[in-house]
């Protein structure tokens, strides 16, 4: 086998590591921010619009869609042209879709944007990873995993919190503009930096450079990218009921006060963002990638069957959303590592192109099964699913180990 991996000429000290991980660790809030522009803001667009919560839903199924699709398609635009010059279009884009948001006169208006959003969004997965796995050393690497997924789940945690005072206090539109504002404004920090962010193009036409049978598309002959692209789908489906339906849920078996429900979700993004902190020591050592992630969706999966069928007091449910999300975060780090050691090192953008679409298709799809099952009132048959689903994402993570990696063959 012929690596591709770029050596490094010394060994990085950990400050020119570590402004790596932040600057694209900042990038990935933004682009996780981003993702929930519109559901705070629902019941003012509802009123305004005069849009069903089935049509504002559709906004966020036509993010996400076309998010999928650039996101398979960014991975060969990265591994062609490099990371920085496709992260900086990203960010502006989303910082172009939130001001279009703002000015929005039309349901048709909104949905423009959100494509124009989704576009902007799909290129962030591919250019991360291929920054990381390409600028960190080997023994940081499980860190730099732990770092951005804590920089996306703030991210979404932000958003809210954000949105939603500055729209109590000016507006919905002033809430959108602002939200513009950061995206460009961590746009201009990266453009500041942006020599930390540059990286060779591993171009597979240079004499000696390593090639894979196939050529360029031969990377979808690896049954571990499958296994992976399975493994975030499963991922981003018990994600999205946790974000839309498993508060809900919960206040409804147990009886939990409005103030609480509204913690549940707040509480899990930012136990999980601890549990990503213990994940990054955790992927240290990368043959226990799979173990850690079966022990921490076992126990979240635990969790969600307390939730659907225990009588645990109201009082207990956010505790219980908390442990969850400690125990999903902790394999945070080992889920990214597991995609690393199915791509070649050539086709970094590519296979991560492919593998995060399917958080995209998870986040589309979900919704619709999970929201069947509220509106027939079936919220212990949520947290089922939600075990259900974290029970098929642990049983991914393992065939992924099993499955063959493809060899690369010299030029």
């Amino acid at each position: 086998m012929t690596t591709a991996s770029t050596p490094f000429a010394s060994a990085p000290s950990l400050r020119q590591e570590a402004g790596v991980i932040g600057l694209v660790g900042g990038a990935h809030m933004i682009s996780h921010f981003s993702q929930l522009l519109l559901a705070p803001l629902f019941p003012w667009l509802k009123d305004d619009f005069h849009a069903s919560y089935a049509e504002l839903g559709l906004l966020m199924s036509i993010f996400f869609v076309v998010s999928c699709a650039v996101q398979m398609a960014s991975g060969f635009v990265v591994d062609r042209f490099g990371p920085r010059p496709i992260l900086f279009a990203g960010l502006a884009l989303l910082g172009l879709a939130a001001f279009g948001f703002s000015i929005s006169t039309s349901y048709a208006m909104l949905a423009a944007f959100s494509v124009l959003a989704g576009i902007g969004n799909g290129v962030f997965h591919p250019v991360d990873y291929t920054l990381l796995n390409r600028k960190i050393s080997a023994p940081r690497l499980g860190h730099a995993y732990s770092v951005h997924g804590i920089t996306g789940t703030l991210g979404w945690a932000l958003a809210p919190a954000m949105l939603v005072p500055l729209t109590l206090a000016f507006g919905w539109r002033t809430a959108l503009v602002c939200a513009g504002a950061l995206a460009f404004a961590v746009l201009a920090v990266l453009w500041i930096y942006r020599d930390r962010l540059a990286l060779p193009v591993l171009s597979a036409g240079k004499p000696g450079a390593p090639q894979m049978e196939g050529g360029s598309m031969g990377f979808l002959r690896i049954p571990a990218v499958w296994m992976c692209f399975g493994f975030f789908f499963c991922f981003a489906m018990a994600l999205s009921v946790v974000q839309a339906f498993a508060p809900e849920a919960a206040r409804q078996l147990h009886n939990v006060p409005p103030d609480l429900v509204a913690l549940c979700l707040s509480v899990y993004m930012l136990c999980s963002a601890g549990g990503m902190v213990l994940g990054g020591f955790l992927a240290a050592d990368p043959a226990r990638c799979e173990r850690v992630i079966g022990v921490g969706f076992g126990f979240a999966a635990s969790i969600a069957l307390a939730l659907g069928f225990a009588d645990v007091p109201a009082w207990s449910v956010p505790v219980l959303f908390g442990l969850m999300g400690f125990a999903s975060g902790t394999g945070g780090p080992s889920r990214d590592l597991i995609v690393k050691r199915a791509a070649p090192a050539n086709a970094t953008g590519r296979v991560y192109g492919v593998v995060y679409s399917g958080l995209d298709i998870g986040q589309a799809i979900s919704p619709l099964l999970f929201g069947t099952l509220m509106d027939h009132r079936q919220y212990a048959g949520v947290f089922i699913g939600l075990a259900v689903v974290q029970g098929v994402l642990i049983a991914s993570a393992f065939n992924v180990r099993k499955v063959r990696r493809t060899v690369l063959l010299p030029a």
